[in-house]
Parts: structure tokens; sequence; C-alpha cells
């Protein structure tokens, strides 16, 4: 099992990196389609015009699944499962925003986002768990709280691009609470580090939704679901990279 699922990590050490950093509308940039994003686990660097990653100096989501793997709780099981869809619903609105409003951040973080999903995946597979998400399309979920968030968010995200930035904020700070809960249920190794570093991407995609509403809108985010504090701390923070992770710019130009 494990060599079956190892490759997929190759790619996945972007993930904590992969952010927007072009808002404007491009007529390069291409809309990504649903076959593009579920027709195989993954990406390469980079990714549509505007953006760009943080180049890796070590692969986390494989560093990961090598650690062995310990007796699995029903509530550890079930945190997986969870995540795997939560991880999917931010990558689906991210790509049903993107396709009406056409702003850069969407699309490549919509990129990271699949990589969330290929690392929780990873662990599923690991387990022997059955994947909640196979056989899915874009906006589908077995889990219904998660469909009627799915549903609720892409209405609010359809009103304007502030609304939408305010959708893809918010997504990030459920992201980021639900981690931390996920991460006080487990004393597993491998998962604990996937979330950690989940959490690191979360933080990252928190920062650049609102720093990007407030260049195109002059507005400045309210959070939604952290204390002001905690929400005042991420922001207030260095870049995360999450285990493995050394400084530096992506060749989009700017810190991710």
């Amino acid at each position: 099992m494990l060599k079956k699922v190892l490759p997929l990590f190759l790619l996945a050490a972007l993930a904590v990196g992969l952010v927007g950093c072009s808002t404007t509308n491009s007529a390069q940039a291409a809309a990504p389609t649903t076959d593009a994003f579920y027709g195989g686990r993954g990406y390469g660097r980079g990714g549509p015009q505007g953006g760009g990653a943080v180049a890796p100096q070590e692969d986390f989501g494989s560093s990961a699944l090598s650690l062995p793997a310990s007796d699995l709780s029903d509530e550890e099981a079930q945190g997986l499962l969870y995540m795997r869809e939560e991880e999917k619903l931010a990558h689906d609105v991210y790509i049903t925003l993107y396709n009406q409003w056409h702003s850069q951040i969407f699309s490549n973080i919509s990129r990271s986002e699949q990589m969330h999903m290929d690392m929780v995946l990873g662990l599923i597979e690991k387990y022997g768990l059955d994947d909640p998400a196979a056989g899915k399309g874009l906006g589908e979920f077995t889990n219904p709280e998660l469909q009627a968030l799915y549903d609720k968010l892409v209405a609010q995200g359809s009103q304007s691009l502030a609304d939408a930035l305010k959708v893809g904020a918010a997504i990030e700070e459920i992201d980021i609470l639900d981690l931390q809960s996920r991460l006080a249920q487990t004393d597993n190794a491998d998962i604990q580090q996937v979330y950690q570093n989940l959490m690191a991407g979360s933080e990252n995609h928190l920062r650049a939704f609102t720093r990007t509403l407030e260049a195109e809108t002059g507005e400045t985010y309210q959070p939604q679901y952290l204390s002001q504090d905690a929400y005042d701390a991420i922001i207030s923070s260095a870049p995360s990279f999450g285990g493995g992770y050394g400084g530096g710019r992506g060749r989009g130009g700017c810190d991710h």
C-alpha cells in the first residue's frame, strides 16, 4: 500500500505554498475544468499564470506516509474521512467561484486544495479506509453537512467578487478550527504531521484571501469563525511553510 500512494506526495509539498497573487482577470488563464482536477492526483509546479509556488525542501507528505502505522481509533478514522471531504469542499468552491469571477486567486488555491485532498487520501489508503470522495463530482459530497455548507457558500460567493473572497477566507477559518479539533483527537504521528501541514496551508490561504480582499475592494476582512485574537495572530505572522519547509519566494513574486 505504501508503494502505491507514495508517488502522489512527490507533488504534495507544494500545497502550503501555492496561493494566488494575481487577482485580476486574465485572458491568458483558462478556467480549470472538472476533468482537469478529477482526472488525476496532484499537480506539477506553477499553475495558471499569475501564481507561483514555494520550492519545497522536503516532501512532508511522503515522510508522513513513511512513519509506522499506529492503531486507528474510530474518532481518528472519522476525522480522516471528514477532512478528506472538507478539503474537497474548499477545492470545489474555489473552482466554482473561479469559473464565475475569473479571479486568479481561486484557481491557484484550488490547486493547493487538491494537494491537501491527496495528502489525506494517502492516509485513508494507508489505513485501509473507504474514500468518501470516490466517484463524487464537483460539488458532490457524502457528508450531508458538507453538502449543505458547499451549497450555502457557493450561493454567498456568487453575489459579488468581494463576497466570494470573504467566502474563501471563511472556508480557511473553518478548516483551521476543524484541524485544531482533529489534532487534539489523535496521537498518531503520521496524521499529526499531515494535519499540521494542512493547517500551515490554510493559514497561508487565509492571509492571501484577506490581503486580496483589501487590495481589490479596500475592505478589511472581519473574522467569521475564529476569535479576533486568533485571527490577528495568524494575519500578523510570517507565511507558514509546514514541516520541512524553508523560506523562499514563488515565481509569481509574492510571499507564500
